[in-house]
């Protein structure tokens, strides 16, 4: 067993040297998807009304995080054996440099609206500090990132047991809705958010993460044998289409173990919807996308809101549906134009790039070498 995880060290190591279209292609996919889901449900909301985006954010909940998770899981046999000084500064420093950071800014952009809302300024400032244990709105993946990495390379001399309690921990339905609830009440913090989230996602989605690392090596040749028997993936994905949308449509996708399934099923048809991408042209900015997912990760708040608050005063006939998905695409790609900006003018990298002062690990060298990029 020891001799199989080395196994898989190898192979991924060896394909994370250079950047790896297909996965590329797969995170870019799984981003867009994250984009459309707040946008589409932020509009709902906001019109009362459920458009035709809603049956495709229905359809990708299933798989949409469990392959995200699945893949940032898929490179880390190459660091997971780095001494520990230089493992956390890589895999928790820097995903906490940027969720500070982007609280920061999100907090500073809607503390004068809590505050109009009726809440004193000391609320406020405790639902800030409330921040480091419960994940702020659209932050909660980078929150949870530093998690897994720390626990997997904890438990790694023990990767199958960690595994079955994974799997265990995703179908047990667990909900801290009543003990986050207690915890705020005490303390006086004004929680949007109905469970803790840092326990349920650990829970609901520790397992892809786990797969993806001890199952690297297969994934790759998954995607491998997708791109060389083209027609059997078109045949296999139809079928997992099918599926999918049956247990959607039944309302059973959320069931215990069908969860499990699902997703699994659903992040192995993303790497090989992302492989056949490989070979059709016109996917390049899916791939610069998916290169620069933690840009509109961080950043996609910020036209998502305005998007939508511009179609609804100044578009209502267009419906939920279409502002959903003219928004979601305007929320996309802005964040990357504003990084090619700021790669253009040379100020404001900090926002996406670690700087050298965060780094617990930092060698001296130019100003160019001392920012380390988010992704």
């Amino acid at each position: 067993m020891t001799d199989f995880v080395e196994n898989l060290q190898k192979e991924t190591s060896t394909a994370s040297s250079p950047r790896v279209e297909w996965v590329d292609k797969a995170r870019g996919l799984c981003i867009f998807l994250v984009v459309m889901m707040h946008t589409t449900l932020g509009i709902e909301k906001l019109t009362g009304d459920t458009g035709w985006m809603h049956a495709v954010v229905a359809f990708a909940q299933p798989f949409r995080m469990p392959d995200f998770f699945l893949i940032s899981g898929l490179f880390l046999a190459a660091t997971i054996d780095r001494p520990w000084r230089l493992y956390l500064d890589r895999k928790v420093v820097h995903f906490f440099y940027f969720y500070i950071l982007w609280v920061l800014i999100q907090f500073a952009m809607r503390a004068p609206f809590m505050v109009t809302d009726g809440q004193t300024v000391p609320m406020v400032l405790r639902s800030l500090l409330f921040t480091l244990v419960q994940p702020f709105g659209t932050l909660w993946f980078i929150y949870m990132l530093p998690v897994f990495f720390v626990v997997t390379k904890l438990f790694r001399k023990s990767p199958w047991l960690l595994l079955a309690a994974a799997a265990v921990l995703q179908i047990l339905p667990i909900n801290t809705s009543d003990l986050l609830q207690s915890i705020t009440s005490t303390l006086g913090v004004v929680s949007v958010d109905t469970y803790w989230v840092l326990i349920d996602e650990f829970c609901s989605f520790y397992v892809y993460f786990l797969a993806g690392y001890l199952f690297a090596g297969p994934i790759f040749k998954l995607a491998e044998q997708a791109s060389r028997n083209r027609m059997m993936a078109w045949s296999g994905l139809a079928l997992w289409f099918c599926i999918n949308l049956s247990l959607v449509q039944l309302g059973w996708s959320g069931l215990p173990l069908v969860s499990l399934m699902l997703g699994g099923m659903g992040a192995m048809a993303i790497v090989t919807f992302a492989s056949l991408l490989v070979r059709i042209g016109g996917t390049n900015l899916l791939s610069h996308m998916g290169a620069n997912s933690i840009v509109v990760y961080l950043a996609f708040f910020v036209p998502m809101i305005i998007g939508r608050l511009t179609l609804y005063k100044f578009a209502p006939e267009l419906g939920s549906g279409n502002m959903a998905a003219l928004t979601t695409v305007f929320a996309a790609m802005m964040p990357l134009l504003g990084w090619a900006i700021i790669q253009r003018i040379g100020f404001g990298y900090f926002l996406f790039r670690r700087p050298q002062w965060a780094m617990l690990s930092a060698k001296p060298g130019p100003a160019a070498a001392s920012l380390q990029p988010a992704r």
